[in-house]
């Protein structure tokens, strides 16, 4: 057994309890609803956070690498407009949204790039560094700022939209800014305005209404609506059902010679930190608009430490047997091809099958860039963890077994739902 498997012995957490969570106001996570499920907030009204963060695909959106805006259709349905076709896919899988009102998720994003960060002035470290606006209720609220401003998500193309053209040109707060934009577009309806007014003292008529009241509606319904303690695991942690057959031999594995708690660790099953394991990569890479290349380089675009290179955040895995695919770009599409791969990365790399991945056709995009290049897929195997362990067939089925066991169906189902219309009259996601 390796020294990190071993460290995993100490086996499984206590169960949750309330106080793990933030208080939600349920008037503030309806609005929130509403808000996530319109298209208003993207810059061509044609993209939902729903879109890509959909309940019919556990709070993802069933492929490898999304399309956002210039898509059309829902989950692995969704497919390029040839009328106004993407520029290009959105760089990282989307990721689930279970439990991210439990107060232990202070860093977000795969590469950690939302941090909470009391010295600094809105209470978090961010790449906007000074551009930060003040009032995000938390880390949650805080990270809506970045889809609406990302071109390939919500924003669209410069010169396509108001919005799209204030990000290009770098005008992002204070009146005319990108965010000031959508929340005037939110302002202007009435029956959002009403809202904002019966849910937020501070807010006494509609041009009151900034985007972070905006982003703290949004945040309230997902830490309400994905709260996730409710599983088969749970019921075990709190003595009312034991699990039985796989799933009990899988959680002794898991929690036993397997190693998968060393870093799969506490109530959500995530130490939240930062591993390479290897994972292949294709699509157009993280970068700053002036880079070339199609590297994403994980935690590494965020600290700058040779240590952090193809690293990326330990995910949670509540609900995980229904967010398929896995890893930061999708590259497994089944749980038990992803367990075996992290059974040996620095292998598995070099024995990656591209039939796996999940993507739809979009001509314009070169996807297999570093994978083609024998120095990059190098660089990335010898970042890897040194991590090995052997599994034979049973426990994998075992594990996958377990996993399952992690699967909430009230937080599946979720709690408000899809609503029936949005107060812009834009099409829900469905």
């Amino acid at each position: 057994m390796s020294a990190l498997a071993a460290s995993a012995l100490a086996g499984p957490p206590p169960p949750v309890t309330d106080d793990a969570y933030v208080t939600v106001d349920p008037a503030e996570a309806r609005l929130g609803q509403l808000l996530f499920y319109d298209p208003i907030l993207s810059g061509n009204r044609n993209v939902a956070c729903a879109t890509c963060h959909h309940p019919r695909f556990g709070t993802s959106d069933g492929v490898s690498l999304s399309l956002g805006d210039g898509g059309i259709g829902l989950g692995p349905d969704r497919r390029a407009d040839p009328a106004n076709l993407p520029e290009d896919r959105v760089p990282r899988n989307a990721t689930a949204l279970f439990n991210l009102g439990a107060r232990e998720f202070t860093v977000l994003f795969d590469d950690g790039r939302i941090e909470r960060d009391t010295s600094r002035k809105a209470g978090f470290r961010t790449p906007l560094e000074d551009d930060m606006v003040v009032g995000f209720s938390g880390v949650l609220s805080a990270q809506t700022m970045f889809p609406v401003l990302s071109q390939d998500e919500m924003a669209g193309s410069f010169g396509e939209n108001d919005v799209a053209t204030a990000v290009r040109k770098g005008t992002l707060t204070g009146p005319g800014g990108a965010w000031d934009l959508i929340a005037r577009r939110v302002a202007a309806i009435p029956d959002y305005a009403v809202q904002f007014e019966a849910v937020y003292p501070h807010i006494r008529t509609a041009d009151d209404i900034a985007f972070t009241d905006i982003s703290n509606a949004v945040a309230a319904f997902m830490a309400f609506e994905w709260r996730s303690d409710d599983s088969p695991f749970d019921a075990a942690l709190r003595g009312d059902a034991p699990l039985s057959g796989q799933a009990a031999r899988g959680q002794e594995l898991f929690y036993g010679a397997a190693g998968c708690s060393s870093c799969h660790s506490g109530p959500f099953q995530t130490d939240h930190k930062f591993h390479a394991m290897g994972m292949p990569q294709f699509g157009p890479g993280k970068a700053a608009n002036f880079e070339r290349g199609a590297r994403d380089e994980g935690r590494y675009r965020v600290t700058g430490r040779a240590g952090d290179l193809f690293a990326f955040r330990t995910p949670s895995l509540r609900n995980v047997a229904q967010t398929a695919p896995y890893g930061h770009d999708g590259a497994y599409p089944d749980l038990a091809s992803f367990i075996r791969a992290h059974c040996d990365p620095r292998t598995a790399i070099v024995r990656y099958d591209r039939a796996q991945v999940r993507m739809p056709a979009l001509d314009v995009a070169p996807d297999w860039l570093v994978l083609d290049d024998a120095d990059e897929t190098r660089a990335i195997q010898a970042a890897a963890v040194d991590w090995r362990v052997t599994l034979r067939d049973d426990d994998v089925a075992a594990l996958v077994a377990f996993l399952g066991s992690l699967s909430d169906p009230v937080a599946l189902s979720g709690r408000l739902g899809i609503p029936e219309t949005v107060p812009s009259g834009l099409p829900v996601p469905r």
